[in-house]
């Protein structure tokens, strides 16, 4: 948690940022309902051309992608700091899991039915929840300018060599 203590915290695009992160969690959830509706009746981790969205899918990620909607959904809804963590850490697994199955794509491993079109979706969901993480941070007036006032000494010490 203390790796997060820096980032900024009230940042004016936060509005912004949230709304991002809603509009991608809405696009995972909608993508996950489309995906259960065309793969019901398969097997779960079926490695078919079965496609919801224009994505390739099975059963399971179809599953696995309405929990992460409705999760990242409620972290946003709920607020409280929650949608931060959320965003920055879910961000960082859709990148994390998106280069797994880059690399496990022509194996029996590729579970998740993914192709190369499906990597680079995750990469760019991953990027603006990793995004939202990052300036979606909120705390009262006072810490916002404790972190302005450390940012600008920290830049101060930079330039002057020191």
């Amino acid at each position: 948690m203390r790796m997060l203590l820096h980032l900024p915290t009230n940042h004016r695009l936060r509005s912004l940022y949230r709304f991002l992160a809603a509009l991608t969690a809405l696009y995972v959830l909608a993508y996950g309902v489309v995906g259960l509706a065309v793969t019901r009746g398969h097997p779960a981790f079926a490695r078919d051309d079965t496609q919801a969205l224009g994505l390739r899918t099975n059963l399971a990620f179809s599953i696995m992608s309405i929990a992460v909607g409705v999760i990242v959904l409620v972290g946003i809804v709920v607020d409280h700091n929650w949608d931060q963590l959320l965003n920055f850490f879910g961000g960082l697994a859709f990148l994390v899991i998106g280069m797994l199955m880059l690399g496990l794509m022509q194996t029996d491993l590729n579970v998740f039915n993914y192709n190369v079109t499906k990597c680079v979706v995750s990469f760019i969901i991953g990027l603006v929840l990793f995004l939202a993480g990052l300036y979606s941070r909120v705390g009262p007036p006072e810490e916002a300018q404790a972190e302005e006032a450390t940012r600008i000494r920290g830049a101060a010490v930079t330039a002057g060599g020191g």
